[in-house]
């Protein structure tokens, strides 16, 4: 019987076990209930390892996937190595006559037997569960077999454990071969690739052990070497540089989550300052960085100038059309006006200016005209900026295309930074412009109006303090709009997009790209606090650091990073609108003509309504824009009393891609807090740059400068302390 039982153990089928593993019931009378109970175990276990064995066997012959393989052949292995060889041993001391075994030299207890293979009772159970779950799935891919693995090896028992992990470590190894053609080679290798065509790494081809920075990080690399490649560019990657990679993949196992993140971290610095040094070069990251100033931060003025007359012009041109398809404005209608704006410009000769386009997120419309009333914002997409309505009406988004080798160097955060900051800047420019042109069309009126009625207003005696008060107070609205427009334009372009652009292109001037090494990367880093006077060493990593910082300070500057102000900037642009619409439609004046009224007759009801009716509509615009003004000032006040807008320590070049998610808006509102690493090493790169908020300041002293917003302050709360005082507050 105890050469059945090995046999049994060793995978064959016996007469002792017609059915899973009871003891066939001829047997049963003459075996003690704990001869039966030792033989019944040693049949359990015995029956797990063939089921073991038959799911090995089939999935190695019927599954595809390289990672099931792997898990088969390594179990089987481990099973063949350690199993299969405990029945051999146990075999053969028995035939040895071995102490252990064998009492009195001629008698095997089954419960010896029984004690050898009990170490094997909980890790075929566990295996047996594990490979009813794996063919419970048809399709199995690399990232959630690892975590499979990598959770069940997570138990007390050791030997389960030790098993599991090796089975981990063996997919793994798999995991890392395509995992080193994607690096090293740009590969894609079939069936179960790592990444799409446009290598995008695909869902569950990465283990969740592998952080969200490593698999960017990942995909930046073999979409860089796969595109040099495909693009049969005239330098590749040098063959001793992708054997050194090679070898680091060797290092790390993805198990190890802060060695392998290391490990693919230089991967990418070296890969991205060669391509800096080789492929991606100065003059076109000079190139469009001047673009992105050029047109997204509005910077060639008599451009933007040109395209916010164009697109007035297309939407009046749609307004006075018949009705039909003629009558909407399309995508190619606007970047048509693109082209249009470009003439008589400098923008006319421009080769970057086919890289823009604009694009209607809602689709085509109907132009409308500004609206009269005071209307709720209408809900804004979670893809565009509430400023992207204030240039056509409906959300308007520009765009810049980006290709090889320059997406490299700009990623899809940044361009969502850059059109909210053009979305805002346009916005502020378009209203800037409409109320100019209503200060102008007033002062022609009153001009016209002076040659008949000499030093006053005209009117009846009745009327006439009406009239002058009703001019007086139109005349304030519009010079206060155009006073905070002026100076609020003026400190965005100068001290901020001026500032920042200057300092940019002044730290690319400064760097020497031929410095760029993996050592130098890690010495500027290392070195940035201790000096900031010898040049910088301009390789990759650094020119991602220096735009992000760029990037940041601009959003900072521009208050976009300050719910609370843009909050009110909205409605204040929304109220000078209203307020140039509403003198548009009374004809480019404030006051009505006298004939109109009929204030030059004796007597009559109706001599002053209209005055009273445009007094009620200007009165509550000016009362509107002075509360707006001086919730901004005060917002403003305490926004530098708050934490400061600039802190550290994230590596720019690694966070862009987590923003993507994010609405356009938000993305550009939440840009300095994504950034916060670069501030210190920039601070050290720019020899001591002054802090951001500074911008602020300087924004506070222009508002201020008379004490138009504090003085007014003390007035306010002198007098309400003057009332409180006599019991009338």
């Amino acid at each position: 019987m105890i050469a059945e039982i090995l046999l049994v153990l060793g995978g064959h089928s016996s007469s002792l076990f017609p059915e899973n593993h009871k003891v066939h019931t001829a047997f049963v009378p003459l075996l003690h209930p704990g001869e039966q109970q030792c033989i019944e175990a040693l049949g359990l276990i015995a029956l797990r390892y063939r089921r073991i064995k038959t799911s090995c066997a089939s999935l190695l012959s019927s599954s595809a996937s390289r990672y099931v393989s792997a898990v088969c052949s390594t179990l089987t292995l481990i099973l063949k190595s350690e199993y299969e060889t405990l029945v051999i041993d146990t075999e053969a001391k028995i035939l040895k006559r071995d102490a252990d075994l064998v009492a009195r030299g001629s008698f095997v207890p089954l419960s010896s037997i029984r004690a050898v293979f009990s170490e094997w009772d909980a890790p075929l159970a566990a295996l047996c569960s594990l490979m009813d779950e794996i063919e419970g799935e048809q399709r199995w891919r690399p990232g959630p077999l690892i975590d499979l693995l990598q959770t069940r090896s997570n138990t007390g028992v050791r030997r389960i454990a030790d098993i599991i992990s090796r089975l981990c470590t063996a997919v793994q190894r798999v995991w890392m071969t395509q995992l080193t053609a994607f690096l090293i080679h740009g590969t894609l290798t079939h069936p179960d690739p790592l990444a799409s065509d446009d290598y995008a790494l695909l869902d569950g081809a990465v283990p969740s052990c592998v952080s969200a920075q490593a698999q960017e990080s990942i995909a930046y690399v073999g979409r860089a070497i796969g595109t040099v490649k495909a693009a049969k560019w005239q330098k590749q990657l040098p063959r001793s540089l992708a054997s050194d990679h090679a070898a680091l993949l060797q290092t790390a196992l993805p198990e190890d989550q802060h060695a392998f993140e290391r490990v693919v971290t230089d991967i990418r610095t070296n890969v991205s300052e060669w391509l800096w040094l080789n492929v991606l070069t100065r003059k076109d990251v000079e190139e469009a960085v001047d673009t992105l100033a050029n047109y997204f931060l509005i910077r060639n003025g008599e451009f933007c100038l040109s395209l916010i007359r164009e697109i007035e012009r297309l939407k009046i041109t749609r307004l006075t059309a018949r009705s039909g398809p003629s009558s909407m404005i399309r995508e190619q209608d606007l970047n048509l006006a693109l082209l249009r704006a470009s003439l008589g410009t400098t923008a006319q000769h421009d080769p970057s200016l086919s890289h823009l386009r604009f694009s209607l997120p809602t689709g085509p419309l109907r132009p409308l005209l500004p609206s009269l009333a005071t209307q709720p914002a209408a809900p804004q997409s979670t893809e565009t900026s509430p400023f992207s309505s204030c240039l056509l009406g409906t959300p308007l988004a520009l765009h810049y295309s980006v290709s090889w080798p320059l997406d490299l160097f700009l990623h899809p955060a940044d361009l969502n930074a850059y059109g909210a900051l053009f979305a805002y800047l346009s916005a502020l420019r378009k209203t800037h412009v409409r109320v100019h042109a209503c200060w102008t069309a007033l002062s022609n009126a009153q001009r016209a109006r002076r040659r008949w009625t000499g030093l006053g207003e005209g009117g009846t005696a009745a009327d006439e303090g009406a009239r002058r008060r009703l001019l007086r107070c139109g005349w304030g609205v519009v010079r206060d709009m155009g006073w905070f427009l002026d100076t609020l334009l003026g400190y965005l372009m100068t001290d901020v997009v001026d500032t920042e652009f200057v300092r940019l292109k002044g730290m690319l001037a400064r760097g020497d790209p031929g410095m760029a090494t993996t050592a130098s990367t890690a010495s500027l880093r290392k070195d940035a606090q201790a000096t900031a006077a010898r040049p910088v060493a301009l390789d990759f990593t650094t020119l991602r650091l220096l735009h992000g910082t760029y990037l940041e300070r601009l959003v900072t500057g521009c208050l976009l990073d300050n719910p609370a102000l843009t909050a009110i900037l909205l409605p204040l642009l929304d109220v000078c609108d209203r307020f140039v619409a509403q003198v548009e439609r009374w004809g480019g004046d404030i006051l009505p003509a006298l004939l109109f009224e009929g204030s030059l007759r004796e007597g009559g009801d109706d001599v002053g309504a209209m005055v009273k009716e445009r007094w009620a509509v200007v009165a509550e615009i000016n009362e509107t824009l002075r509360d707006l003004l001086d919730n901004f000032y005060e917002q403003l006040s305490l926004s530098t009393a708050q934490q400061p807008l600039t802190s550290a320590s994230t590596d720019a070049s690694r966070s862009r891609m987590n923003a993507t998610a994010a609405t356009t808006f938000i993305s550009a509102a939440n840009y300095s807090a994504t950034h916060h690493s670069i501030s210190k090493t920039m601070k050290a790169l720019d020899g001591g740059a002054g802090d951001v908020r500074r911008h602020v300041e300087r924004l506070l002293l222009r508002l201020d400068f008379n004490g138009g917003f504090s003085a007014a302050k003390i007035r306010r709360a002198a007098r309400t302390d003057i009332l409180a005082e006599g019991g009338l507050a």
